[in-house]
């Protein structure tokens, strides 16, 4: 007798509705984009718990998160869930082939993305790209689970990189920006100390350059800001700086061109110690479809541009 490959007891319907609980920490919200009732979530959700011998979420905390149990299986279960999207559209042909998905942070949104996709659409006008933006941790369960083709970005911590690969492109920092005729421009010398009287907008917590930015301020003595905004928006941030005299501290990338055209004006600050790879993340054991890759080759190129 052949040997069972997987228990017959799980159904494609119990790791979907896994994946959306864990990706959105919420069975409310879970069976809301299932389309099914919060009840019907939980009692799918518990019969994957009794097939697997394990409890998948802890449930003592408002937010629903991963066990350790969880977040093992989890890792396997996105991935086998997207061979299987992307052997269907294999199959399918051309259609599903013609959109190339792809995850962006602020960072590459604005510096390097446009450029690729105008030189890539221009040679390629049948396919279509969808562009998608938002925090790190999204844009990875999207990837994950095969609805991102890839992301482009800065490498996240290597707690969260498990299952993924990482190519780096080219390096960026984080810089600190203000409006032209900002009033510590006229302050020389110039040291760090001196924006804690102002103002402050930074990545919020969840962003992957946020740790980089904490370690400069603390290893600096800036400890005590009177007030901070917290944004991932860079509209928010660009239009914020050039209306108060707030100080923007960002990835390079996002405000390279406003610097360029004295839009926004750098603090005179090193931020060396902040410079990180920016590159694409993909699913490390599951093979991006030929227009992705297509894709890919053209951020290549431009990044070369940036180095």
């Amino acid at each position: 007798m052949a040997q069972r490959i997987i228990d017959p007891r799980i159904r494609l319907r119990h790791i979907a509705c896994f994946l959306e609980v864990a990706r959105l920490k919420s069975v409310v919200e879970g069976a809301r984009v299932l389309n099914i009732s919060q009840p019907a979530a939980s009692k799918t959700i518990k019969e994957l718990e009794e097939v697997l011998g394990g409890e998948l979420f802890d449930r003592s905390r408002r937010t629903l998160t991963l066990t350790a149990f969880g977040d093992v299986f989890y890792r396997y279960a996105s991935n086998s869930l997207a061979s299987l999207r992307l052997g269907m559209d294999a199959v399918k042909g051309n259609v599903a082939g013609t959109i190339v998905r792809v995850g962006a942070l602020p960072t590459v949104s604005a510096r390097l993305l446009p450029a690729s996709v105008a030189v890539f659409t221009a040679d390629h006008p049948n396919i279509r790209v969808q562009v998608v933006t938002g925090p790190n941790d999204h844009l990875l369960n999207l990837l994950r689970t095969a609805e991102m083709d890839f992301i482009i970005g800065r490498m996240a911590e290597p707690s969260v990189m498990v299952g993924l690969a990482f190519e780096p492109l080219y390096t960026e920092r984080v810089v600190m920006v203000v409006r032209p005729g900002h009033p510590l421009l006229g302050q020389q010398p110039f040291a760090l100390h001196r924006i804690a009287p102002y103002q402050i907008m930074m990545p919020t917590g969840g962003a992957v350059i946020r740790p980089l930015v904490d370690r400069m301020l603390l290893a600096n003595g800036v400890t005590n800001l009177r007030d901070q905004i917290e944004t991932v928006s860079d509209a928010f941030g660009r239009a914020y700086v050039q209306e108060t005299d707030a100080i923007w501290i960002i990835s390079e990338g996002v405000v390279a061109r406003d610097v360029a055209e004295g839009a926004m004006v750098l603090l005179p600050v090193d931020t060396s110690e902040t410079l990180g790879p920016v590159g694409f993340t993909t699913r490390g054991e599951v093979a991006s479809e030929f227009p992705a890759t297509l894709l890919m080759d053209v951020v290549r190129e431009q990044a070369s541009k940036l180095r």
